[in-house]
């Protein structure tokens, strides 16, 4: 275990670097590192934590970090390197090896540098005292007084660092390698009088007068133009000398081995710009694979990185980049956009200039304006081959002006958008990620909480993964969560985010995490899209189309399909199935907060709007049936409704809505709209019929509690009767009969003859099946009779074909064909279903009366009839009866 200052503050691990927390308590932990052994009252602590006045439960904030830390330090062995957070009456001291510290051991180095005999032997020592910094000193912390002293302290020591070491290259004769340091600082800290004075004395020594001279006047300019002030005495003599031609400054430099001038042409003439390598980078190999493939693919190809927020997209790019650092000799540029953030996007001229001056352009020498800029960033990267790194960009335009100029440049943006704009103008390359798979996310939890930790639990591991989208950022949050509570098991974890209602408070952390990323996300929408979003935390389902779309945004869906066209290229929906767009799961719930905000008619249209189309497909999927209700009085027609061309397409939807129309029903009873709930839960009775065994049976009790609290009979009456069908081919027969000897009392109530009808006949072909034969024959004959005063053919085919049927069980061939044949002269020519079901009754009356040929084309064209149509039941049921009848022979 160590703990690093220099760069970003974080405890190095053997299993990588550990980031503290959130910057309160990173700042707790820089500040007891920068006094280790030695005990810091809270008031001190309190100063270093908090910009202004700490608020007045600053101590108990303060006592939660440390608790928090203390674990930290505790689940990576902090006891086993002598480390221990201890309390002190009001202060607090973390005893420690003092040597573990990185900046200790840089001041260490620096101080035993200065005191060497030998010039080599400070080279060496500086260079390790400088490869200890990895960033500015203290990042991550909170910008308070005694923080930014502190670093401010540890950057001055950095920079006389660098100063030693080009005065030691000096005395061993390396002024190149002297230049080359000093020169990538000067122009860091363009108004340092001593970097700029030995750096003219180094490109003096090293042959390069001019440039010596040049630097001078550059940095005489930049101080009378932003301090006002003249150059100071030791600039001034060292230019004085120059102009002289004589003396220390002038004194011959020996010629530099072939690795030393090397190493002088490197630092000054390549930039680098990328943040740190991301630790615990897992997966991706495929992504990884693409855009090498893209990137060789030459003519300056820009890479467009795309996925949704907390996809990982930024550190993808950065991780690649790190990777593929030898294939950009001459440097690697980057710039946030903040194109999905709460503080301004930069403009391309702010950009433009920090990559002009990371190329060694003097300030001075940068245009004054954006296209100035432009037009000179492309000219120096026109025979280059560089990387440039464009993250968060939120528009093809903000991207366009900062694409470098050569063919051997590559460009890697990253979005949340899709940037249809760039593709089309610039040949962008898409290199789209998609959510962690399950083994990738898995091991990216272990990365932060541990192998062994994360191999304990395999099942609730995977189950994590899940329950995070596969996001990293979700990820990364839980695991954070665990990583404060080492106690905690991942199964513990697991039950909590399995609560819907607090999943999303749980994947953040103060300002980070799933909800941030998404409200930036969302904030950056169009209006329409935006009120679209909104919308669908009222859906009732886990997809929808363009129609429900509609409906709920009180839109057309030509509009609504813009709008849900715009929330898929900000990956927040995805079309996986053509004209269905799906959100995932955390997408889903961050919507559904957002709810209160969206148009409260919302859901009541959209209720209407299943209610309106449930109807048509029930035309298209059995034709000429009877509607299964009749629309409330004050129903709102939608603006537009589905159109079915075929059985196959109503059958479809149904199995598509199916979820939506569930939830639709609990939806409109819990808003005591049970007029709706009755009519929706019985909405998909055709692929009821055909897919029996399906499970319908919770939807039809829910729909039938709604009918009762409507008080109304026909409604109470259809649902018993389905319901008391499908209970019946679950082979709950007492629960069926319970329902179907009450359903046509109900019908009959309610004035309505052909629900009766239908109600009778169900609980005749159940009496039937149950060996009740003798009742069940005098109903199917009152059902005929019924339905022959209603004059509706469908209702008459039904009760028909049941007879039939019970006729065929008795024996009875002749009447049971009898009943068959005036049934087929009713039924409709399109409901190929019913016809297919009428010819295995009819093939088996035939085969029963000895007509064996007659019985096996009508047998066989059923079968043919059933399985154009998707109904397998009939069509499995026919072909056994053919192969019966083939045995037979």
């Amino acid at each position: 275990m160590e703990f690093r200052l220099l760069g970003s503050v974080a405890v190095v691990t053997e299993g990588g670097d550990v980031a503290p927390g959130p910057a309160k308590r990173t700042s707790l932990l820089a500040a007891l590192l920068l006094r280790p052994n030695t005990a810091v009252n809270v008031t001190g602590l309190m100063d270093a934590l908090w910009e202004d006045e700490p608020p007045t439960h600053a101590k108990t904030v303060l006592q939660g970090h440390v608790s928090r830390l203390r674990a930290l330090l505790a689940e990576h062995g902090a006891e086993a390197y002598g480390v221990e957070l201890t309390t002190q009456g009001s202060a607090y001291l973390l005893r420690m090896p003092e040597s573990l510290v990185d900046a200790h051991r840089f001041e260490e180095l620096v101080g035993l540098a200065a005191v060497q005999r030998h010039a080599a032997d400070s080279v060496r020592m500086l260079r390790e005292a400088l490869s200890y910094w990895q960033g500015p000193a203290l990042t991550g912390t909170v910008p308070s007084g005694p923080l930014e002293a502190a670093a401010t302290a540890l950057e001055e020591l950095r920079l006389s660092s660098v100063e030693a070491l080009a005065e030691a290259y000096g005395k061993l004769g390396e002024h190149g390698r002297a230049a080359a340091v000093l020169r990538t600082e000067a122009v860091a800290h363009p108004l340092r009088e001593s970097l700029a004075a030995a750096l003219m004395t180094a490109l003096a020594r090293a042959g390069r007068r001019s440039d010596a001279l040049d630097w001078y006047h550059r940095t005489r300019r930049l101080l009378a133009d932003e301090l006002g002030v003249d150059p100071g005495g030791a600039l001034s003599e060292t230019y004085a000398g120059l102009l002289r031609d004589q003396g220390a400054v002038l004194a011959p430099a020996p010629e530099p081995a072939p690795e030393t001038a090397e190493a002088a042409a490197g630092p000054s003439a390549v930039p680098e710009l990328l943040p740190r390598a991301p630790r615990g980078f897992t997966g991706r190999e495929a992504e990884t694979g693409v855009l090498d493939r893209a990137a060789a693919g030459g003519e300056g190809p820009v890479c467009l990185v795309t996925g949704p927020a907390g996809v990982g997209k930024t550190a993808f790019a950065v991780h690649w980049a790190h990777r593929r650092r030898d294939g950009f000799p001459d440097g690697r540029l980057f710039a946030d956009l903040r194109g999905f953030s709460d503080t301004p996007a930069p403009e391309a001229g702010v950009v433009l200039r920090e990559f002009l001056l990371a190329l060694g352009v003097p300030q001075q020498r940068v245009p004054e304006t954006a296209v100035g800029r432009g037009a000179l960033f492309r000219s120096l990267t026109a025979g280059r081959r560089m990387l440039v790194v464009l993250d968060n960009a939120r528009s093809s335009e903000q991207v366009r002006p900062l694409l470098p100029g050569g063919e051997a440049c590559v460009t890697v943006v990253t979005s949340r958008d899709r940037l249809g704009g760039l593709i089309a103008s610039d040949a962008a390359r898409p290199v789209p990620l998609d959510q962690l798979p399950r083994d990738a996310a898995t091991a990216l939890l272990a990365t932060v909480l541990g192998e062994a930790r994360v191999a304990a639990e395999p099942d609730a591991a995977a189950r994590l993964a899940g329950l995070c989208d596969g996001l990293p950022l979700a990820l990364r949050v839980t695991a954070a969560r665990l990583a404060e509570r080492p106690g905690r098991s991942l199964g513990a974890m697991v039950g909590e985010l399995a609560d819907e209602q607090g999943r999303l408070a749980l994947l953040d952390v103060e300002d980070v995490g799933v909800s941030a990323a998404l409200r930036l996300t969302v904030q950056q929408l169009p209006e329409s899209a935006a009120r679209a979003f909104r919308a669908l935390g009222l859906h009732t389902g886990s997809d929808l189309d363009h129609f429900a779309a509609a409906a709920l945004t009180g839109t057309t869906p030509a509009r609504a399909t813009a709008d849900l066209e715009r929330l898929a290229a900000a990956h927040l929906l995805t079309e996986a199935v053509p004209g269905r767009w799906t959100p995932h799961d955390l997408v889903r719930l961050y919507a559904r907060g957002l709810a209160p905000r969206a148009d409260p008619e919302g859901l009541r249209r959209l209720l209407d709007h299943y209610l309106y189309t449930g109807l048509a497909a029930d035309a298209a999927a059995e034709p000429g049936s009877q509607p299964c209700y009749a629309l409330p009085a004050d129903v709102r027609r939608p603006a537009a409704i589905p159109e079915f061309e075929s059985r196959a397409a109503a059958l479809d939807w149904y199995a598509a809505e199916r979820p939506a129309l569930e939830g639709a029903v609990a939806a409109s009873a819990a808003l005591g709209l049970h007029d709706r709930a009755w009519r929706l839960a019985l909405v998909a009775w055709p692929l009821m019929l055909m897919r029996l065994q399906d499970g319908w049976t919770p939807l039809l009790e829910a729909g039938l509690v709604s009918a009762e609290a409507a008080g109304d009979p026909d409604a109470q009456s259809r649902t018993r009767a389905l319901l008391g069908w499908i209970l019946h081919e679950e082979g709950r027969h007492r629960e069926a009969l319970a329902h179907l000897e009450l359903a046509p009392g109900l019908a009959a109530l309610a004035g309505d003859p052909i629900s009766e009808a239908i109600a009778v006949v169900n609980h005749a072909a159940v009496l039937d099946a149950t060996g009740e034969c003798v009742r069940a024959r005098a109903l199917m004959v009152e059902a005929v009779a019924l339905a022959d005063r209603t004059g509706h053919p469908s209702t008459q085919v039904l009760t028909l074909q049941h007879l039939a049927a019970h006729c065929l069980g008795a024996g009875e061939y002749e009447e049971a064909l009898a009943h068959v044949l005036r049934a087929g002269e009713l039924v409709a020519p399109d409901a190929v279903v019913v016809q297919a079901q009428l010819r295995i009754v009819r093939g088996e009356a035939l085969a029963g009366i000895g007509r064996l040929e007659e019985a096996a084309h009508q047998l066989e064209r059923a079968a043919a009839d059933a399985e154009a149509a998707g109904f397998k039941e009939g069509s499995v049921r026919a072909a056994e009866r053919l192969a019966r009848l083939a045995a037979g022979r």
